[in-house]
């Protein structure tokens, strides 16, 4: 594909990072011919210096025989401007842009239709990465959850500790010990290498383990590899921003939430648009503040600011004060490795919750959903098969039958409301969302020429 992409910043490096691999041709525009060029000494891409919206920048990037324009820059204004001289001027087929006000948000379906501002997929990556820690308040202990086929199916990525039910025991036994579940360990994680998993693997403590489940067995099955923590109560978020605010607004009625913001008049907004949250004016990191406020007995500490260093420092403090989970929100994408699994429970990223959204748009083949797992080494993909026995490389197949790439598993396939885990003897039919994973994602296109029926399929 042809892709030009506005915006040479975290997210829009870190896509054409993606994509580059891919064999797609990029074109990367900004306005920073220094950040361009370091860009181009590390990645096989073109670039052009430019304001990304202006017509004559556009044409230079090959706007006029692009398949796709994705729009990353701070700038919402930019972004959909960028969109609509694309559509009038070079009729570009997919245009996507990155969206961050919530007045934009909010009025989406009147704004972003028709020709009005022509933006065919609008990505909020403030709601990604709300929705993304509300899924780890739900499921307390686990590191990653993503859902497919509309929350039928989960992915959960859960460390094993000792004590764990099954540690020091093959995942075979796995069906003894839960028989009216069915599970499916996609891949295993041992001090950061992949090890492909086999009825015989044997489940060590500190594994990082990625299972899938029906989303309603998903607690069941953590509780084989870990100790089930209690649900979590109390919540203190540090930062009200708009993920601060969103995901105060999501859990104050069913927790106890607590808010700390810097800003008094931001405070004082706050505490008049949100129902149940209790909202402080101050410093995060303020060891008087926190113990004030019963840190200690907080289930859940969340820093969310715009600064990485305060998101760390706050949450760090809080963990040794007595907090019992601390997670934060990191911008630099480096350093979560760095703090993830120490006295940091959880970071995650905001450019990695929008890349998955991106890929989602950008992966051929009916390929609904792409979750960027492990800061970007795998891919998790739902892909829904279409076509007959004729048509298509996977309809009519037992999944043995099927030449999936190396380090490529199915781990489940979603038939309707029917959630099935995936067996060698299981049958793909058609209209099933497959859900696969790739331990390396640079098999990814020949996952996306598997489920692209042949041409005389016609939908």
């Amino acid at each position: 594909m042809k892709i030009i992409i506005l915006g040479a910043g975290q997210v829009g490096a870190t896509l054409a990072e993606n994509l580059v691999g891919e064999k797609n041709e990029i074109t990367v525009i900004d306005s920073d011919p220094e950040t361009l060029r370091q860009l181009q000494d590390r990645l096989d891409l073109q670039v052009v210096a430019g304001m990304g919206s202006h017509p004559d920048v556009l044409k230079k990037a090959g706007a006029e025989d692009a398949d796709m324009l994705i729009a990353v820059t701070n700038s919402d204004e930019s972004n959909m401007m960028a969109c609509q001289v694309a559509f009038s001027l070079y009729k570009t087929p997919t245009k996507i842009a990155r969206i961050r006000s919530e007045q934009y948000i909010i009025y989406q379906e009147q704004l972003f239709k028709h020709q009005d501002i022509p933006v065919d997929h609008l990505i909020a990556p403030e709601q990604l990465v709300t929705k993304a820690i509300k899924r780890l308040i739900d499921y307390p202990g686990a590191l990653q959850v993503v859902e497919f086929a509309d929350g039928k199916a989960s992915l959960v990525a859960v460390k094993a500790y000792y004590g764990g039910l099954l540690v020091g025991h093959a995942l075979s036994t796995l069906k003894e010990h839960i028989p009216n579940v069915d599970t499916r360990v996609a891949a295993i994680y041992r001090r950061g290498k992949p090890i492909r998993p086999l009825g015989s693997t044997i489940i060590e403590a500190d594994d990082e383990v990625f299972f899938i489940a029906a989303t309603k067995h998903i607690r069941t099955v953590m509780s084989e590899l870990q100790k089930l923590e209690s649900s979590y109560k109390r919540i203190m978020i540090a930062g009200g921003g708009l993920i601060g605010a969103g995901l105060a607004k999501l859990l104050e009625h069913d927790h106890n939430v607590k808010l700390i913001e810097y800003s008094p008049e931001r405070a004082k907004y706050l505490s008049a648009h949100l129902d149940k949250t209790i909202v402080f004016s101050g410093d995060a990191s303020d060891h008087e503040l926190l113990t004030e406020e019963n840190v200690q007995q907080v289930d859940a500490f969340i820093a969310v600011t715009n600064d990485d260093e305060a998101n760390i420092m706050s949450a760090m403090l809080a963990k040794r004060l007595g907090a019992q989970k601390a997670m934060v929100l990191i911008q630099r994408s480096a350093y979560v490795d760095l703090v993830q699994g120490g006295e940091i429970d959880i970071a995650f990223s905001p450019q990695q919750a929008t890349i998955s959204a991106l890929l989602t748009h950008i992966r051929r083949g009916d390929i609904v959903n792409v979750y960027s797992l492990r800061r970007g080494a795998a891919e998790a993909i739902e892909a829904i098969a279409h076509g007959d026995q004729n048509t298509s490389k996977v309809v009519g197949k037992l999944i043995r039958e099927i030449k999936l790439p190396p380090g490529t598993t199915i781990g489940a396939i979603v038939r309707e409301d029917e959630v099935i885990i995936a067996h060698s003897n299981t049958k793909i039919e058609p209209n099933d969302h497959v859900i696969l994973f790739l331990v390396d994602k640079k098999y990814i296109s020949h996952v996306e020429k598997l489920f692209q029926p042949s041409a005389f399929f016609f939908g």
